[in-house]
């Protein structure tokens, strides 16, 4: 492993209302006034610490005790940053020992990372050695939970090329608990294009070649977020410390994080909605919801069941009877909601997604999931089915659940007009049955 192994990486940041998912690091270009904020001499010094260290050190064994090295006491110069109020300490955890709770037996995860190439399989030795197997494993990547004061550790059988501070690839992953503010994201971008940021789930990560570097990333991260570090001032101390990595020190910054994570819940960031008379969770409620409340929420969710539904019909190759269906179902269930919010708003009800709703909605999903696989004539009789009873238990819901609920004039007016739209899509999925 050449020097520049030691070095870092640009990162992907993600702006979400999801999930995300892991993925490559994608290397983005930045504008060029931003493109090098380190100096000539840093650069000069950063160059001949890598000659330095590629002639004086075997990469392998370097790599591998900075893995394994207890923690150095901080030196003086490089002091903890201060905590801001909104970054409530959460509990450190501790490393995962060999054979933790749900963790991959250790010869199925060799067999999986025998034919990985060399860098990621390396990363993937370190890390099994200091928190034992991973919980999850693929022929693509490992997945380690809770470890130490990481929320997810992920290796990849991916190699990125990545250039900051020297010529790399990345291939680890860091994630921790995190709330960065919405005016600090565009900073975190430019400082390391490697940063991965989940606003919705509350996440930051940081991906290069080493934990070392990932932990120096974080720590860096969080110097800007807090105004200790200028975007440019977070890149010149990466350089340096790094320089200093390599010729033998162990800087705090990358021993070990200076700050406490969130925990997962504290760090979350749901959004707000962007529709007017959007529903609202039961968690952001004072007191029960009110009869109103829920049978407003309830109307939306069973629309969106059938929206969802029909989307998932119309990209199959389906009959023009049913694909019509499916049309009319999709546009109707629309217009139908939009009615159900405005609703909402003109009688001053606020929709609210209790328990009753939430199961509505996930009934949905489990009348679609048997559906996805199937094609052609397969899926037009189950999807006819699935519309059957699923309208067949939206009247029998809107008759004897919601209509008692409702109290207001306008949420029983609209009760019973859409209870007539469901009626109708019920008589016509009956009738294409018939045909079939």
């Amino acid at each position: 492993m050449r020097a520049t192994v030691l070095a870092r990486q640009y990162r992907r940041v993600v702006l979400r209302s999801r999930s995300s998912g892991a993925g490559g690091c994608r290397c983005q270009s930045r504008p060029p006034s931003l493109e090098n904020p380190m100096n000539s001499s840093t650069r000069l010094s950063v160059l001949a610490a890598s000659i330095a260290a590629a002639v004086g050190l075997a990469a392998s064994g370097f790599a591998a005790a900075q893995a394994q090295q207890p923690p150095a006491q901080q030196p003086p110069a490089q002091q903890p940053s201060a905590k801001p109020a909104a970054q409530q300490p959460a509990a450190q955890r501790p490393a995962a020992a060999p054979g933790a709770r749900g963790a991959i037996e250790r010869g199925t995860v060799d067999r999986i990372i025998a034919g990985w190439a060399a860098h990621p399989r390396l990363g993937a030795q370190q890390m099994m050695a200091k928190y034992g197997p991973p919980q999850e494993a693929s022929g693509m990547m490992l997945v380690w939970h809770e470890a130490g004061p990481f929320k997810r550790i992920e290796v990849m059988n991916l190699e990125t090329p990545h250039d900051f501070p020297l010529p790399h690839v990345d291939y680890m992953e860091h994630t921790i608990s995190y709330m960065v503010p919405e005016d600090k994201l565009g900073d975190l971008l430019v400082f390391d294009g490697s940063s991965t940021i989940n606003r919705t789930t509350g996440e930051l990560s940081a991906r290069c070649d080493l934990e070392n570097h990932n932990i120096l990333t974080l720590n860096l991260d969080h110097d800007i977020v807090t105004g200790a570090k200028t975007v440019a001032e977070a890149r010149q101390a990466f350089g340096e410390i790094v320089k200093q990595e390599m010729m033998g020190e162990r800087p705090a910054y990358t021993q070990e994080l200076q700050f406490d994570p969130l925990s997962p819940d504290a760090a979350k960031f749901s959004d707000e909605p962007v529709m007017p008379g959007s529903p609202l969770r039961a968690a952001e409620v004072e007191g029960n919801a009110s009869g109103d409340a829920m049978a407003l929420a309830a109307v939306a969710m069973i629309d969106i069941n059938e929206i969802k539904a029909a989307m998932q019909a119309k990209k199959k190759n389906l009959s023009p009877p049913v694909m019509e269906y499916a049309n009319t179902l999709h546009q109707e269930h629309g217009m139908n909601i939009s009615q159900t919010l405005q609703t909402g708003q003109q009688a001053g009800v606020t929709p609210v997604i209790t328990s009753e709703v939430s199961a509505l909605s996930k009934k949905g999903a489990e009348m679609l999931a048997p559906l996805a696989a199937l094609e052609g004539e397969a899926f037009e009789r189950g999807y006819l089915d699935a519309m059957v009873k699923g309208h067949t238990d939206a009247l029998a819901k809107i008759d004897n659940e919601l209509m008692q609920a409702a109290d207001n004039e306008a949420v029983t007016s609209h009760l019973t007009r859409t209870r007539q739209v469901v009626a109708d899509h019920l008589a016509k999925a009956k009738e294409l049955q018939g045909q079939r």
